[in-house]
């Protein structure tokens, strides 16, 4: 779903809401109290009907089977971080078994890296960038310490020279033959630029680096390729785009090539199925993605990840990203033409195949546009220095929303109604 033929006026709005074929699933999701209009689903996906029926399924197997969970349904629930993982595997084209299920973002950044990042005289270095997530950055330090390096010595990054958008070529420029590994973001937090991937997937191998992506920002809402892009590994959070709820399980991928290193951090849950009840002090690591398991699967925190895709495989990804183009399309086309002459601009690709999922609207007030939005019971997301991200999700925002939250952020700029609050940060922002 395409139009880009953009014009005034709430009606085309309305006509785009029914020409929709992904509308019927706002009915599968829950509205905000108040009907607000949520525009942070690229923060923390909203609850869905679906998730809550997983999740209270799981409760019925606890509570009639208790230890015996582990058995029911040929062991779904044992094995539910593999089971889902396949899952979600098919929404970014991986093979069978190379995507798990399992632990958090943060952890699993420290798997890829204490697994990939094998330092040597010649080759030590990791390559990042300025941009991405700090939890990257605190992760990929961390595992430099550990080995008793200098960060200053071993990380390379490479700068942006706009501070907003990732340069690429530059970071190809950077691929030297003293970097081992390279972490990146599929889509950055603060501007939503999509990198090509596949391009520097392909300029890291030819080099012998290796190269994995953060997903955090794109999953869920970018349809990824892994078939073509064939990183060497990828790491992502399922609670946003994806609704899977606050804290839910994390995604890791390892492409199946690599199966056969030793996993950075062993668990008994990383050990062969055959022999982990034997319980051996002697580590025998799975063949597959299992290995990269550590401890026991977090089964509540999974569940809802379960209820959720079977929205997802009914809807399609094809849909999902057309109509995510579209609607931020659409929001970039009615900033330009009602908001600039308030101050308000955006910091992201026009480009399709250069843009996630959510708009960088940008203005010096943001922070305190943020909590007059919310006084006008639309929820949006702040991103420090002045970035206000609108995420209108594709499975449960309409056009008409994009419309109403335009209109209500030109009432904001007519009168300046930033004037009447804090510009103090609260904890959460």
């Amino acid at each position: 779903m395409a139009n880009k033929d953009f014009q005034p006026g709430i009606e085309q709005a309305k006509a785009l809401d029914k020409a929709d074929v992904l509308h019927k699933f706002r009915e599968r999701f829950f509205p905000l109290a108040d009907n607000k209009i949520y525009m942070d689903g690229n923060s923390l996906g909203l609850a869905s009907k679906d998730a809550e029926q997983a999740l209270l399924q799981v409760m019925e197997v606890w509570k009639n089977e208790g230890i015996l969970i582990w058995n029911v349904e040929n062991g779904h629930y044992f094995n539910y971080g593999k089971n889902l993982g396949n899952r979600v595997g098919r929404l970014i084209n991986a093979e069978e078994n190379e995507v798990m299920i399992t632990a958090n973002t943060t952890l699993n950044i420290h798997q890829v890296i204490a697994t990939f990042w094998k330092p040597t005289k010649e080759r030590y270095k990791i390559l990042v960038d300025d941009l991405n997530f700090p939890t990257d950055r605190y992760a990929v330090d961390s595992q430099i310490a550990l080995k008793g390096m200098k960060v200053e010595e071993v990380l390379k990054v490479v700068e942006s020279a706009d501070g907003v958008f990732i340069d690429e070529d530059a970071v190809i420029e950077a691929m030297t033959p003293d970097v081992a590994i390279i972490l990146l973001p599929s889509v950055l937090y603060r501007s939503a630029q999509l990198l090509d991937m596949e391009r520097l997937t392909k300029e890291a191998h030819k080099r012998g680096i290796y190269i994995g992506f953060d997903l955090c920002h794109s999953i869920g809402a970018v349809a990824h390729d892994f078939e073509v892009i064939q990183p060497d590994f990828a790491i992502w959070c399922n609670y946003k785009y994806l609704s899977a709820g606050p804290g839910s399980t994390a995604g890791i991928y390892v492409n199946k090539k690599h199966f056969n290193k030793t996993v950075g951090l062993a668990g008994w849950f990383g050990n062969k199925d055959e022999t982990q009840f034997q319980l051996n002090h002697e580590f025998e690591q799975a063949a597959d993605i299992t290995a990269f398991q550590t401890g026991t699967p977090n089964i509540f925190s999974m569940a809802p990840l379960e209820g959720v895709l079977n929205i997802y495989e009914k809807a399609g990804m094809k849909h999902i990203r057309a109509k995510s183009l579209n609607l931020t399309a659409y929001m970039m086309y009615l900033i330009d033409s009602h908001l600039k002459v308030y101050g308000y601009t955006y910091n992201n690709e026009t480009e399709d195949h250069k843009r996630g999922g959510h708009v960088a609207l940008v203005h010096d007030e943001a922070y305190r546009i943020c909590l007059a939005l919310k006084h006008h019971n639309i929820i949006p997301d702040y991103r420090e220095p002045n970035v206000i991200r609108l995420a209108p999700i594709a499975l449960y925002n309409s056009y008409e929303e994009v419309y109403t939250l335009i209109e209500v952020l030109e009432v904001i700029g007519q009168g300046q109604q930033w004037n009447n609050f804090s510009n103090e940060r609260a904890i959460v922002v």
